[in-house]
């Protein structure tokens, strides 16, 4: 015990030492900034204080080429993620070696766990480096189920007003928040600037198939064309593939339910096997 006890306070007197060699801010002024920064009411806790700032210090030694920088970026900013791709890839790098850590009590306790942890700690840095491609997935799927209705009503606004700007504002305060904020961003960005190189940068920033046949769209219409045909047929091309990602769905889910009805299944054969199991007992016991 006493051992344990020593060891710990060796490990918070280097931890404090290296802090102040290496100017670690402290965890109070960490928290503060980095809830400062998010956009979710969710706050920072102690260990995401300390990973980030190890994260922060580990991003100066990380080498990246110019072309994956700048594409994990575009990743990031697409993402809605405030980092650095260097940061980002430090980031994952720590967590990984968090978990890498608990390697050395295995070690100590039951040596045969050793290996998991290692492909645990593998795992964990995959998952970290993939998380803004997954969000950013999930972000454009959260805009993409949106273009069907916002097709619609831009259909419909065309027959009174050809003003662009004011249908993306009214449409922006009823939709879902991944396509709010891109509109929002869109808003600002066609008050400051020129129409179409708003609307294409938000295309460059989602990356949608269907977001870019609606921007070519929107961009006809502000060059003077008529546009509601188009829209029209958009329209009509959204409902079928929404269509077809619903009976994907639908087709997904018997393989779910026949799953657990063969389970359902066994625990049934299963009660009345003991049953009979239990007569045919008390039946041999009673002969004998």
């Amino acid at each position: 015990m006493r051992v344990i006890i020593l060891m710990a306070g060796i490990a918070f007197g280097l931890y404090f030492i290296i802090a102040d060699i290496l100017k670690i801010p402290y965890l109070k002024a960490s928290k503060a900034i980095m809830n400062m920064g998010r956009k979710d009411r969710r706050l920072t806790t102690v260990i995401e204080a300390v990973i980030m700032d190890l994260s922060i210090k580990l991003s100066r030694f990380i080498p990246m080429d110019m072309y994956r920088k700048n594409r994990l970026a575009a990743t990031l900013k697409a993402a809605g993620i405030s980092m650095t791709p260097e940061c980002y890839q430090a980031h994952a790098i720590i967590k990984a070696l968090a978990v890498g850590l608990l390697i050395l009590p295995c070690l100590l306790i039951f040596p045969l766990i050793s290996a998991a942890v290692v492909v645990l700690a593998v795992l964990v840095y995959f998952k970290e480096i993939q998380k803004a491609e997954k969000h950013m997935e999930s972000r454009r799927e959260e805009i993409e189920t949106e273009l069907l209705r916002f097709v619609s009503t831009v259909e419909q606004e065309l027959a009174s007003s050809r003003d662009v700007l004011s249908i993306l504002e009214g449409f922006k305060k009823n939709t879902a928040p991944a396509f709010a904020d891109e509109l929002g961003i869109t808003c600002a960005d066609m008050r400051s600037g020129g129409y179409e190189v708003a609307l294409m940068r938000m295309e460059a920033r989602v990356n949608s198939p269907q977001l870019s046949e609606v921007v070519r769209g929107l961009i006809s219409v502000i060059r003077g064309d008529n546009g509601k045909m188009y829209f029209q047929m958009l329209s009509h091309d959204f409902k079928q593939m929404e269509l077809r990602k619903l009976k994907a769905k639908a087709q997904k889910i018997p393989g779910k339910i026949r799953v657990f009805s063969i389970i359902m299944l066994m625990c049934f054969l299963a009660t009345y096997l003991i049953v009979i199991a239990y007569q045919i007992i008390q039946s041999i016991g009673v002969m004998f």
